[in-house]
Order: C-alpha cells, then sequence, then structure tokens
C-alpha cells in the first residue's frame, strides 16, 4: 500500500540577508554550522537546533526510505509565516520561500509533494500568492490557525478559503502563535497544551459562525495534530449547540453535521485516542501525518495507525495513503465517493 505522510516541514537554506525581504530585524533566517547540524534563527535569536534533514532533500528521502514513507506533503515551519510582516514584504516573502520549496522537491519529484505558504494578513495578496503557486507547481497551501485576533471565520480569511476551493489547491492548517502563552511557561506546554487549543478553537469557529455554510463544500481542508482536542470534546460542543440559543445562533446546524467537512491528521500518537479520532471523523476523513522532522512527531510512521483498535486492512491503508492520494489529486481527477465532496 502507499504510504503519505501530510504532515512534514521544511526550512530551505534562507539567508540572513534573504530574511530581510521579510524584515529588517527578527526575520526567519537558517544558520546551517556544518556536520548536518544547524539552527533556526530569528534575526539575531537562536530559536531551535535542527538536522540536516529540515533543509536537505537527500537526506529526507534517505530517511523516508528507511522509514517505508513513499510521499511526504512538504510544508514550511510555522517560524516562516510571516504574518506580522508589512503585506507586500510578505508577499514577496512568500514567493521566495515558495521558490524554495519546488527547488527542495524537485530533487524527488515523485516522493516530496510541494505546499506553498501565503501572506495570509493581506487575504487579497494570499489569492494572488496561492494563484501563482499553483500555476508554479504547488499541490496545496499551507495556513496557520489564526493571523493575530482573526481566527479562521474571519470574513477576509474565509474569501480565501474559498478561493482555494475554485483554484482545487487542497488547505493544511496548522496551530501556531499560541494563545495563553504567557501562562504556560517551560516544559514545552504551548505545544502541549496550546496547540490543541488552537486547533479546536479554530474548528469550532468554522462551525459556530456559520462560516462552513459560506464557504464552498468543494474546499479540501486539514486539520494538523488529529485536529487537537475537536474530537474528544465535541459532544460538549453539541450539548452546548442543543441547550443554549447563543451557542446556535449563527449555525443552523449542530457542529457534528459539519465534521464531513474537513480532514484531520493521524498525529495523536496513541492508539485508543486514534480510535476515537476515527470513530468522530471516519475513517475517510483521517490521514497519516507525522510532524517530521521534528521531535515531538511520530517516529515510527504510520505505527499509531497499524496499533489502532478496530481498523480492518482496507482502513489502515485509506488511513497510511489512499485518503491523501484523494486529498491531493488534482481537482480534475477527484471522483466523488461518500463521505467526499467533488
Amino acid at each position: 500500500m502507499t504510504v503519505i505522510d501530510v504532515h512534514a516541514h521544511v526550512f530551505p537554506q534562507i539567508s540572513r540577508d534573504e530574511g530581510r525581504i521579510l524584515a529588517d530585524d527578527g526575520q526567519p533566517w537558517l544558520r546551517v554550522d556544518g556536520g548536518g547540524t544547524g539552527m533556526m534563527m530569528s534575526g539575531g535569536d537562536e530559536y531551535r537546533p535542527v538536522g540536516e534533514a529540515l533543509w536537505d532533500a537527500a537526506r529526507r528521502v534517505a530517511d523516508m526510505d528507511a522509514a517505508g514513507v513513499d510521499v511526504q506533503a512538504v510544508s514550511s515551519t510555522p517560524l516562516m509565516f510571516g504574518y506580522a510582516a508589512e503585506p507586500s514584504r510578505a508577499a514577496d516573502w512568500c514567493d521566495l520561500v515558495n521558490e524554495r520549496i519546488l527547488a527542495f522537491c524537485a530533487d524527488a519529484p515523485d516522493r516530496l509533494l510541494p505546499l506553498c505558504q501565503v501572506p495570509l494578513q493581506d487575504p487579497s495578496l494570499a489569492c494572488q500568492v496561492a494563484t501563482r503557486a499553483k500555476a508554479a507547481g504547488h499541490r496545496g497551501v499551507h495556513i496557520g490557525n489564526h493571523v493575530g485576533d482573526r481566527n479562521l471565520d474571519d470574513e477576509g480569511i474565509t474569501a480565501f478559503l474559498a478561493h482555494c476551493a475554485t483554484l482545487g489547491l487542497p488547505v493544511l492548517a496548522h496551530p501556531w502563535d499560541m494563545l495563553g502563552a504567557d501562562r504556560m511557561r517551560g516544559h514545552m506546554l504551548p505545544w502541549l497544551s496550546g496547540m490543541p487549543a488552537e486547533t479546536q478553537l479554530s474548528i469550532l469557529g468554522l462551525m459556530l459562525s456559520g462560516a462552513f455554510e459560506r464557504i464552498p463544500a468543494s474546499l479540501r481542508l486539514c486539520f494538523c495534530h488529529g485536529g487537537g482536542s475537536f474530537a474528544f470534546l465535541l459532544g460538549r460542543a453539541d450539548n452546548a449547540w442543543h441547550r443554549r440559543d447563543i451557542v446556535r445562533a449563527d449555525s443552523p446546524r449542530p457542529p457534528s453535521e459539519y465534521v464531513s467537512r474537513f480532514h484531520v491528521d493521524s498525529a495523536v500518537f496513541d492508539p485508543r485516542a486514534l480510535r476515537l479520532l476515527v470513530d468522530v471523523m471516519g475513517p475517510e476523513r483521517v490521514m497519516l501525518g507525522t510532524d517530521y522532522p521534528f521531535p515531538l512527531g511520530e517516529m515510527e510512521p504510520g505505527a499509531t495507525i497499524r496499533a489502532c483498535p478496530g481498523l480492518d486492512d482496507a482502513d489502515r491503508a485509506r488511513l497510511l495513503g489512499g485518503n491523501a492520494e484523494a486529498f491531493f489529486a488534482p481537482a480534475h481527477d477527484l471522483v466523488t465517493t461518500e463521505g467526499m465532496t467533488q
């Protein structure tokens, strides 16, 4: 069976001078230190030590071979989003990043599937960048789950998502810049607690605001990290929708009736949690995601899927690759099946 990882990051080799396209200070860039090591940088500050798999395509493909992964969808590291920058500079930055991602994937075009990024702080520019990126060969777009205090249900952002639906460009939404960070000091709590909360907030915001009623059903949208805490708390959201008019004021349907509008990846790391996720989402809407090559990712790609109780061979094949093949298929190749839109 084909194994496709939909959640894998890259940080192409971008110098500090090149990063000044985005900002004069605090710009993201990559310092390569030699010996297969490097440092993600924010201006003059060290952000995170990294290894060569983050920027070296040959090393990445070797890791994929060793792990039994056939294809990776390659997306930028969220530090690179640039949402706080002046929009025109951010658009130029995204064009540079997208060009470098294409060059990275060109080293193994049958194995590496490029996803672009966009200046989401200006939805009109984001539409232009996404259109250029698709024409250049990108197979999807990678976005953060918010821009400042604007969530995905913001009118401009939903217009961008509708544009992606028109382009037939799949969208991968990743949490970042976590809420309540001043209360999550140490122990990587922003990643352990903030990221799941951010993703649940994004999903419920789209549901309860009525945004899913305004966005074309043809949009292919996937949330990372198993949708965060959404699946476990869906019953709470449904209960609130049925009992409180202020919850259902803008949404004609309860949250559980919108789960067919998006996918999630499998990065939950516990077969019991994955079993719940599949029960909530359906086996046609969960795709392998590892968060490669970062240390909080799944070190043995697909291990949680293979250990998940109650999945038959057909379901495992769908989660490991079949669903992703359909998700990233060119729009004209899509076939309508139960739980999917054309």
